[in-house]
């Protein structure tokens, strides 16, 4: 049983530090914290896909009774404040009652979170993608059809910031992911982890409906508007979503999850009925 909640009613307690001011300080980081939002994603975080912990918990006293079964074996503390008190140590209305800080601790390898050849893999990389919507839409996509692993390159915004937290409905903190070095080539990634690199372009003659899926593939999205680097387009498979003629265009994320429920099916990852499978094809 964790630790009995305690009450704040004053905004300056010392023990809502790392809370305040959230709006602003969540754009430079928190010295390897995050924010999490709503009870969704507070369940995930205290769940046991969960790759990170809590470091405190705070929420509105009406939300402890529906939220104390979640939190009964959390060790971190748990503060009680009036949604009054909470909006005054945000800086921002607070609304759910719901918030917690948690922490990221190490980064991984980029190869850590991608299953070792033989076995199947599906793995999406993100190419400079700094709309944190977008970051977090593409990971709620990447949970809901399976996906092995997000791989983003130095140059796209933080999965764990509060807002692509919340878009990714709380998946950014338990789908497996990594962050590429400064200056890594998505091709040498691909041929070390034997993956076949899929770079997807409205401009690719391949058309994503007549692709032979492969065991082993890495599908790489670049942002909206320059898309990918010239060198990746040329060294991957370029692959094309057929789209309605005359337009050409669709958000990054929604061509994520059309690719990854493509290749999750192809790869039998999809049971008849649409749901991810949890254990062999």
């Amino acid at each position: 049983m964790g630790p009995a909640p305690e009450t704040v009613t004053d905004p300056g307690d010392p023990r809502l530090d790392p809370y305040t001011r959230m709006r602003e300080r969540d754009l430079v980081g928190r010295a390897g914290r995050f924010v999490v939002e709503g009870e969704v994603t507070l369940r995930l975080l205290l769940g046991p896909r969960s790759r990170f912990r809590a470091e405190s918990i705070l929420l509105a006293p009406e939300r402890w009774p529906g939220l104390a079964d979640a939190v009964a074996a959390c060790p971190a503390p748990v503060y009680l404040a009036a949604k009054a008190v909470m909006s005054a140590v945000t800086g921002f209305p607070i609304h759910r009652g719901v918030l917690a800080i948690g922490v990221r601790g190490g980064e991984l390898d980029a190869a850590a979170p991608v299953p070792p050849r033989p076995a199947p893999a599906l793995v999406l990389g993100l190419a400079g993608l700094t709309n944190h919507d977008n970051v977090g839409a593409a990971f709620r996509n990447a949970a809901a059809f399976g996906a092995d692993a997000v791989l983003l390159d130095a140059e796209s915004c933080d999965p764990l910031y509060r807002k692509s937290i919340r878009v990714s409905a709380g998946a950014a903190l338990i789908q497996p992911f990594a962050r590429l070095p400064a200056g890594q080539d998505w091709l040498r990634l691909a041929q070390t982890l034997d993956l076949q690199p899929l770079a997807f372009s409205p401009g690719a003659v391949e058309p994503l409906d007549a692709l032979a899926v492969p065991a082993r593939a890495l599908l790489i999205l670049g942002t909206e508007g320059p898309g990918l680097d010239p060198a990746t387009l040329a060294g991957a498979r370029p692959i094309r979503i057929p789209m309605a003629a005359g337009f050409d265009s669709l958000n990054v994320a929604t061509a994520a999850g059309i690719a990854l429920h493509a290749i999750a099916r192809g790869q039998g990852r999809l049971d008849r009925a649409g749901t991810v499978r949890t254990g062999p094809a």
